[in-house]
């Protein structure tokens, strides 16, 4: 069978060479700083260089040569097969897994915005629990991410209670992103004590950022060596804004970002080798004048090509999400995710794991996450293609119909009109007098009460209680030992 796929592509194979030299360059001459002491000497012994004497400064300069980079790339999976929960397989990431993009929903937001109303409030633990059953409900997202930061439990156990609503509100599996210092072990204690062994199944993926540019602070480190001790796959994913933390251009962009995924890469390999790494980058860019950052059509660029950069090297890969720029479910909202969705599923991009933000990504709005999923259908239906071969062309039923004939009753219409047809998950199909009879309805309001009603609708998991009780323990037990 013949299938017509669209496809696209950003970089020629030159042009891939041509930015893995640069990123090579900039690792063996400028160098990384490594301000962990115990990642610093893993890659200076591994580098071949002189270790640093104890006392040593922190923050100190480490050049990678080319040959250990290329030991990393052949160190590290080409595929990590990722489970849900309950230990179900969900998908494999891979560049030649033939999978598609996958999507999540999150991240890390403040705040929380109403869905009936855009009001804005302060993210809470109920916030938490919701967005994870809306990412739970719809079929669009394969993962769920940290929504946001919950405001309203103690410090120090922000992110042990932000874990257990993932938990106890989903079976999807979780990417995982921890804002407290020294929360990351007692938070992978907490799962652990909650679904058992995290490793060999893994339903975590945490996520870790270096500080752009080209330093991986002690916390990221540190943070690496727990999770790969835990045998959990990890994404090493970085953030930069052209003009603030990477050159202004898109080439000094990539060529700066990809050198310190490639950084990212040794270090995990070194802590231990065949470590599956999912690499990739957020790359903003920096509006000078209201000193803010923002994604823009340049961000699709270069997502797209750091995501070809990945499947070059064989690795998996973790792209942008197209939150950001919305001020509710709105056009600004719905411009950045057509883009982002449509050209990642047609592109080489294998997890966008943050949909829902807006306000430069500090307000999960759970309504603009349920038109993402609306996005998310139809692109992803785009990029299914279509067959092309004798049995679809049907050539004997276009004789048979004749010149101003009809198809209604012709077999392969029999056969397929229900998948030919898309409906959307929240917008109903009308013609126009059904519009008027319906009263006009505003699309935006139809979009709002779908998004109401799945909030209020939607059961988690049944374990939900026995999972809930035993982290609540959990969660105590830790705050008194203390």
């Amino acid at each position: 069978m013949s299938q017509v796929k669209p496809v696209l592509r950003v970089l020629t194979g030159d042009e891939i060479e041509r930015v893995h030299q640069d990123s090579l360059k900039i690792l063996s001459e400028t160098g990384v700083r490594i301000e962990s002491a115990r990642a610093r000497i893993l890659i200076v012994r591994a580098a071949g260089g002189r270790e640093p004497e104890h006392g040593a400064a922190s923050g100190e300069t480490v050049r990678i040569p080319p040959e250990l980079v290329a030991w990393a790339l052949t160190a590290a999976p080409s595929s990590v097969e990722i489970f849900t929960r309950h230990r179900r397989p969900a998908f494999t990431l891979a560049p030649s897994a033939g999978e598609g993009t996958r999507l999540g929903v999150g991240v890390t937001n403040l705040y929380y915005q109403d869905p009936a109303t855009d009001e804005v409030v302060r993210f809470t633990r109920e916030h938490q629990a919701l967005g994870t059953r809306l990412g739970d409900a719809l079929p669009g997202f394969d993962v769920v991410s940290t929504i946001g930061v919950p405001q309203d439990v103690p410090a120090g156990r922000v992110d042990l209670y932000a874990t257990l609503e993932m938990a106890a509100n989903t079976t999807k599996p979780l990417v995982l992103l921890v804002s407290e210092e020294g929360a990351f072990g007692p938070v992978l204690d907490l799962l652990e004590g909650l679904c058992g062994d995290l490793g060999g199944r893994p339903f975590v993926i945490p996520y870790f950022n270096p500080v752009t540019p080209l330093v991986i602070n002690a916390g990221t480190s540190d943070k690496m060596f727990a999770a790969i001790e835990h045998g959990l796959p990890i994404i090493y994913s970085n953030y930069g804004m052209a003009g603030a933390t990477t050159p202004i251009t898109a080439a000094g962009t990539l060529a700066v970002l990809n050198a310190e995924l490639l950084a990212g890469l040794v270090l995990a390999e070194l802590i231990r080798e065949h470590t599956p790494v999912i690499l990739g980058s957020l790359p903003a860019s920096f509006d000078m004048k209201l000193s803010m950052s923002y994604y823009g059509a340049e961000t699709m660029l270069l997502n797209l090509a750091c995501a070809e950069m990945m499947a070059h090297y064989g690795l998996p890969h973790c792209g942008t999400s197209g939150s950001g720029a919305g001020w509710g479910p709105d056009l600004q909202a719905a411009d950045l995710f057509w883009m982002n969705h449509l050209t990642s599923v047609i592109g080489k991009v294998g997890l966008a794991p943050f949909v829902g933000g807006n306000f430069d990504s500090l307000a999960f709005c759970p309504a603009a996450a349920v038109y993402a999923d609306h996005v998310i259908g139809l692109a992803r239906r785009f990029a299914a293609g279509f067959d092309l071969d004798d049995e679809a062309t049907g050539l004997g039923e276009i004789a048979e119909a004749g010149p101003g004939g009809s198809f209604f009753e012709a077999g392969l219409t029999m056969e397929r009109f229900r998948r030919a047809v898309y409906d959307s998950r929240v917008f109903p199909r009308m013609t126009f007098s059904s519009w008027q009879e319906k009263g006009k309805p505003k699309a935006i309001d139809i979009l709002r009460e779908r998004t109401v009603s799945i909030l209020a609708s939607h059961k988690p998991p049944e374990d939900h209680e026995e999972i809930a009780r035993k982290g609540e323990e959990m969660i105590a037990g830790m705050s008194q030992g203390r």
